[in-house]
Order: C-alpha cells, then sequence, then structure tokens
C-alpha cells in the first residue's frame, strides 16, 4: 500500500526468508551500520514499538512523534496486521520490522531522531531491531531495550543516570543505563548514525520521571491501543 509519505523507506531486501537467509542478511546489514553520530539538534523525536501477537497473530506496530523539548505529541501512526515470521531469538527484527516500516510508510513528518524498543548492535550479529530499522529508514536510531540479548555488565549504580558498559567478547556494544532510581537497567545501544556516548546523551534527555523514554513509553502505549490522538482537539487521549 502506498501512503502519501515524508518518510522514505529503503528497500533493502525481502521479509519472505528462511532463518539462514536472515542470519546472513543480518550479517551483510550489520556492516552497513553507521555508530558515528549524525544528529544535530533534533526537533522530532520518534518512538517505535510493537505489541505482542494476539491469539490470532495479530499485532500492531506503532511510531509516536513528539516534538523537543516540548515532549508534546505531533504525530501518531499505528498498523495493524498479522505476524508471519516464527518467534527465534535474535530474529526478532524480521517479525518486527515489516509492522513497524509500514506504520513508518504513514508519517507526514520526518523525524530527527528515533528511538526504538529493541536492541541496536547490541545482538550477536550486530544488527537487532533497532539498527535494523535505522538501516531501512536512514535515519539515527537508538536501540532502548528492555532486557540483555547478549553480552554481560558491571552492576550499575541505584542513582538514575549510573550506567556500565556492556561487553561481548570484550567489545563495547552498549550500556546498561538506570533511568530511574529503584527501577532496573534499560540497555542502550547504537542503531545507526549514532554515536554511544550521543545515544546515552538522548536517552537521558527523554526520560521524564518513568524507566522507560517518553517517545518508547508512549510508543507502547500506543502500539498496545491505549494512547491516541487527535490532532484537532491538541491532546492526548488515554482509553
Amino acid at each position: 500500500m502506498l501512503y502519501n509519505s515524508s518518510v522514505r523507506v529503503q528497500k533493502l531486501h525481502g521479509w519472505n526468508v528462511s532463518a539462514a537467509q536472515a542470519k546472513e542478511i543480518q550479517l551483510r546489514l550489520a556492516k552497513q551500520v553507521i555508530v558515528e553520530n549524525k544528529v544535530i539538534d533534533p526537533r522530532l523525536i520518534a518512538g517505535i514499538d510493537i505489541s505482542a501477537p494476539d491469539a490470532q497473530g495479530v499485532a500492531r506496530g506503532a511510531v509516536v512523534i513528539l516534538r523537543y523539548p516540548q515532549f508534546s505529541i505531533v504525530e501518531i501512526q499505528v498498523t495493524e496486521g498479522r505476524i508471519t515470521f516464527p518467534y527465534i531469538p535474535g530474529l526478532l527484527s524480521f517479525r518486527e520490522s515489516p509492522l513497524i516500516l509500514e506504520a513508518c510508510q504513514k508519517l507526514n513528518n520526518t523525524p530527527d531522531l528515533v528511538l526504538v524498543d529493541g536492541q541496536g548492535v547490541a545482538h550477536p550479529r550486530r544488527l537487532g531491531l533497532a539498527s535494523h530499522v535505522g538501516l531501512f529508514l536512514d535515519l539515527p536510531t537508538i536501540g532502548c531495550a528492555k532486557s540483555i540479548l547478549c553480552g554481560q555488565h558491571q552492576s550499575v549504580g541505584e542513582g538514575t543516570g549510573s550506567h556500565a558498559e556492556l561487553l561481548d567478547s570484550g567489545e563495547v556494544i552498549g550500556t546498561a543505563l538506570r533511568t530511574k532510581s529503584g527501577m532496573t537497567p534499560i540497555y542502550v545501544s547504537v542503531g545507526h548514525k549514532i554515536d554511544l556516548a550521543t545515544a546515552l546523551q538522548w536517552v537521558m534527555k527523554c526520560c521524564r520521571g518513568y524507566r522507560l523514554p517518553e517517545p518508547t513509553r508512549l510508543a507502547h502505549l500506543a502500539a498496545e491501543g491505549a494512547l491516541r490522538f487527535e490532532p484537532s482537539r491538541q491532546g492526548t487521549l488515554f482509553d
């Protein structure tokens, strides 16, 4: 389906692939991830998330764009569809990216920075959901995951903003970051077109008293059907 969108989604590969082909694609695309900072004075920051599939295998992919630093909602797009790729750890982006990218294709605004509920390069083949989506969108992305997929880290201090390097075979692949005192850390990694230090700064700037940064927190609500936006009313409605 075609939309009058301001966001261009590149055609990097098809989605009807085997697990072995998916791993080969990840290894190939991982070499294209840019780990240098390309973020300059972002004004529109997006959050991306997807719901768990229901009993019929139907899920919702959601993207929420916020105006920074006000954190007012500019746009919400949600797409619903059936998940077809099997659940295989390390290959979740092949389950989730098609719906997420379809939601992005509906956007009327192009974000300057995208926070994704998932891994970036903190992935066995260095291509998690945030990096995969970042390459398709050709936009700066940050992975903000709620759990570790690979790697280990030292203990994280209790204070907000405390962090520890996430290491895999001696390589720094991300950071365990405590975004709120008393809450378990989240795991931040480079998605695309950003470096880790800048990614950490922006995640902290986007935290507003919750464990999750505001863009992905609202994207989660939108994916669950608990958040909608009516521009004519200039307000946010929670169902």
